[in-house]
C-alpha cells in the first residue's frame, strides 16, 4: 500500500545489506482505527515480498499461535513471539542482502475500542503492584513504554500503579524486572461509588448570564485522546443547534489515538452564515475548556489565547507524559504551566481546578470530569447555549446520562462554591494537617526496622541519625539529619527475600486488592527466584515466572525467617546482589562519618548531596546493580570534592 515498497524493491535491487522491520497494526490507528487500503493480510505481504526478492523474511507477533490455521505464508518464513524480538533482530543483521521482519501487533488503543464494540475479546487479566515492594526504579516504564504505569507518591518515596481506567492490557510492564507485579485472573476493576446527591446544601444555583453570540463565540476544547474531550464539543454543538442557531465543530485529533492531544474547536453564532470559519484563528478563542494542563499550555493552545479576551478552566490534575516512562523522577511541572496560561490572559480570567480528583470522588469515575468542567464553563457564563439545550444533547448522546447530568450540576456547584464541593469531596479529616517533621520520620523508620529485623536493627539506625542531627545543631539546619534519615533507611531496609515474603504476607496489601477489584479472582505472582533464573544471553534480561496462590504460603515462610538474615544460616546471603546490599550499609556508614567529622556551613550543601545519593539506588537484581555502578560513580567524584584541600568558592556562595 505504501510508497515505500518501493524503497524495498530498489534495495533488493542494489543489494544493499539492510533489514526493513514493518509494522502491521491492522488499521489505520493514528486517526480513528480506518480499514487500509486494499487491507492486504500479513501472509499477503510475506507473498509480496517475497515476489520482490526479500532473501529472509520473519514474522513477530505477540500471539504467533494464531497462525496455526488460516494463513499462507510465503515459502521459508518463521514465526516468533515478541520476546524474540532482539533476538531475531541481530539475526537478521548478521544476514546478508535484504532482509525484513514484519511485526504483527494490533494497535493497542484499537484493540480497547474493538473490546468495547464487543468485536474482540477482552482479557479476564489485570495487572496491579504492590507498592510496598515497588522501589520506583522505573524499569516497567522503561520497558512497555506505557502512561498506564503512572507516579504514586508515598511515605518511602515516589512508587509505580497501574491506572486501571487507561490500562490496553498490553502486560509488556509486567516484563520490568520487579517482584511487585501481580496479576488478577478473574476479577473486574471496583466501581467507585458515587457521593450522594446533596443538593439540599446548597442553595439554588442563580441562572448566568450567557455570552453574546451576535458576532462568532469561540470556544476551545482541549485534552488527551480517550478522556471525552470530542464529546464535550459534540454536547455543545448540539446543544447550540437546539437553540436555533449556527454552529461549527472541528476535531483536531492529530495522535489522540495514542493518548495525545486534541483540540475540540467550536464556533457559536446567532446566525450560520456569520460562521465563515471553523477553525478559531489566532487570538480569537473566547472560551478554553482545558481537561488537560499540558495540551492547554502548549504552544497551539495559548495562540488562540488573548489577553482582555480569552477566560480559561482548566483541569491541573497531574496526568504524566512520556517524559516519566524514561525518567523515574520526573516532575509534573504544574506551576510553569499555571504561569504561562496566567500570563497569556491575565491571572483573573484564568480557573484552576484538580478536576479530575473531585469528579472522581463525586461520581466514582474519572470520565465525568469533562461534564463537570463543562458544568463549570457554563455557570461562569462561558457557554452560549441553553441549560435547557445542553440537557437535551446530554440526553440525546444516550450514554451514561444520569451520571453526565450530575457531573454538570457538580460543575455549577464548582463555580458558585468550591470551597463547599471540596469540602464534601474532601473531608476535612481525611487530609493530614501537615507533613511529618524529622522526629516523626525517624519514628516512622524505626517502627519499620523493628518490624524488618528487630529492635537492635532500628537502635543501629537510630545511632547514625542522631549522630548526624548532633553534627548539623550548632548550625542551625535539619537538611543532613534528614537525608541520613531517610536515604540510611533505604540502604537498611533492603528488599531481600524475607522482606519481600514479609510485605506480601502483610494484611493491608490484600485489603488494597479487595478494595480495588470485585468478583471471584485469582492472584498470580510474576517472580524471578535467585537460584532458579539465568539471564537472556542475549539481552541480560532475567525472565520472569508465573506462580499461583501457593506462593502466599512460601511468603509466609520467608516472613518469620526474617530472623536468620545475614546470618550463616541465611541461604540468599551468598549472592552477590545480597553481599553487595551489605556493603552498601557499611560503605554509607563510613561516608556519613567522614562529613560529621569535618562538617561545616560552607560544606553543608555538598554533605547533603553526598548524603542523598542512595536515594538513586533503585530495583533489583541487573536494574539495581546498574544503578549501583552509577551511583558510587558519582560518590566517588563527590568524595573526591569532599576531600579536596578547600572549599570550592562558588559551592561557599550557594551556602
Amino acid at each position: 500500500v505504501h510508497s515505500g515498497l518501493l524503497a524495498v524493491r530498489a534495495a533488493v535491487a542494489a543489494n544493499v545489506n539492510v533489514t526493513y522491520k514493518i509494522l502491521y497494526n491492522d488499521a489505520v490507528a493514528m486517526t480513528g482505527g480506518q480499514t487500509a487500503e486494499g487491507h492486504h493480510g500479513v501472509d499477503a505481504i510475506t507473498h509480496q515480498l517475497h515476489g520482490e526478492g526479500v532473501a529472509r523474511i520473519v514474522v513477530v507477533s505477540d500471539e504467533p499461535e494464531k497462525y496455526a490455521t488460516g494463513y499462507d505464508f510465503a515459502a521459508g518464513v518463521t514465526t516468533h513471539h515478541r520476546s524474540e524480538l532482539d533476538r531475531v533482530q541481530r539475526e537478521l543483521r548478521a544476514d546478508p542482502g535484504v532482509t525484513a521482519l514484519i511485526y504483527d501487533q494490533l494497535c493497542a488503543t484499537e484493540k480497547r475500542r474493538r473490546r468495547k464494540r464487543g468485536r474482540l475479546a477482552d482479557p479476564d487479566r489485570r495487572v496491579f503492584i504492590n507498592e510496598a515492594v515497588c522501589e520506583g526504579c522505573g524499569d516497567c516504564g522503561r520497558t512497555s513504554n506505557c502512561l498506564s504505569v503512572i507516579p504514586v507518591e508515598t511515605e518511602f518515596g515516589r512508587k509505580r500503579q497501574i491506572d486501571q481506567s487507561s490500562c490496553n492490557k498490553d502486560y509488556s510492564c509486567l516484563n520490568g524486572f520487579c517482584p511487585s507485579f501481580v496479576t488478577i485472573e478473574g476479577g473486574a476493576p471496583r466501581k467507585g461509588r458515587a457521593i450522594a446527591d446533596v443538593g439540599d446544601r446548597f442553595p439554588a444555583l442563580p441562572e448566568p448570564v450567557l455570552p453574546d453570540t451576535r458576532k462568532p463565540f469561540g470556544i476551545m476544547v482541549t485534552g488527551v485522546g480517550g478522556t471525552g474531550v470530542v464529546t464535550i464539543g459534540a454536547l455543545i454543538g448540539m446543544g447550540a443547534h437546539l437553540d436555533g442557531k449556527g454552529v461549527t465543530v472541528l476535531d483536531m485529533t492529530g495522535l489522540a489515538q495514542k493518548g495525545g492531544s486534541v483540540f475540540s474547536h467550536i464556533r457559536v453564532a446567532d446566525q450560520p452564515e456569520s460562521l465563515h470559519a471553523v477553525r478559531i484563528a489566532a487570538g480569537e478563542a473566547d472560551a478554553v475548556i482545558g481537561g488537560d494542563v499540558v495540551v492547554s499550555a502548549s504552544v497551539e493552545a495559548l495562540a488562540k489565547m488573548a489577553a482582555g479576551r480569552t477566560r480559561a478552566i482548566i483541569n491541573c490534575a497531574e496526568m504524566p507524559t512520556s517524559d516519566f516512562t524514561k525518567n523515574p523522577d520526573w516532575q509534573f511541572p504544574l506551576d510553569k504551566m499555571e504561569r504561562t496560561v496566567r500570563d497569556a490572559i491575565g491571572a483573573e480570567n484564568a480557573d484552576f481546578l484538580d478536576a479530575q480528583g473531585l469528579a472522581t470522588t463525586l461520581m466514582g469515575d474519572a470520565i465525568a470530569t469533562n461534564l463537570f468542567l463543562l458544568g463549570y464553563a457554563w455557570q461562569k457564563g462561558m457557554v452560549p447555549v441553553s441549560h435547557a439545550g445542553l440537557m437535551k444533547a446530554i440526553e440525546l448522546n444516550g450514554t451514561a446520562v444520569p451520571m453526565n447530568k450530575q457531573a454538570f450540576v457538580w460543575g455549577r456547584r464548582a463555580a458558585c462554591d468550591i470551597d463547599a464541593v471540596i469540602r464534601i469531596a474532601r473531608p476535612p479529616q481525611a487530609v493530614p494537617l501537615h507533613p511529618p517533621g524529622l522526629d516523626e520520620i525517624i519514628a516512622r523508620r524505626m517502627r519499620y526496622l523493628t518490624d524488618y529485623q528487630d529492635a537492635a536493627y532500628a537502635r543501629r539506625y537510630q545511632h547514625l541519625v542522631e549522630r548526624a542531627r548532633a553534627a548539623e545543631a550548632p548550625l542551625g539546619m535539619t537538611r543532613l539529619t534528614e537525608a541520613v534519615a531517610q536515604n540510611y533507611f533505604k540502604l537498611l531496609a533492603y528488599k531481600d527475600e524475607y522482606e519481600v515474603g514479609r510485605l506480601y504476607s502483610d494484611p493491608a496489601f490484600w485489603d488494597r486488592l479487595t478494595d480495588t477489584f470485585e468478583g471471584e479472582f485469582e492472584v498470580k505472582f510474576h517472580l524471578a527466584p535467585p537460584f532458579l533464573s539465568r539471564p537472556d544471553p542475549v539481552t541480560g534480561r532475567i525472565a520472569k515466572r508465573i506462580y499461583g496462590e501457593g506462593m502466599r504460603r512460601v511468603f509466609g515462610v520467608l516472613a518469620r525467617l526474617k530472623g536468620v538474615r545475614g546470618t550463616r544460616w541465611d541461604i540468599f546471603a551468598r549472592t552477590e546482589e545480597r553481599r553487595a546490599e551489605r556493603a552498601l550499609i557499611r560503605q554509607y556508614e563510613q561516608d556519613v562519618g567522614e562529613l560529621l567529622d569535618s562538617l561545616s556551613f560552607l560544606r553543608h550543601k555538598l554533605a547533603v548531596e553526598i548524603a542523598c545519593l542512595p536515594e538513586t539506588i533503585r530495583g533489583f537484581g541487573h536494574v539495581k546493580a546498574r544503578n549501583m555502578a552509577l551511583a558510587e560513580a558519582q560518590r566517588q567524584a563527590l568524595l573526591a570534592k569532599w576531600r579536596s584541600p578547600a572549599p570550592n568558592p562558588e559551592e561557599a556562595d550557594a551556602a
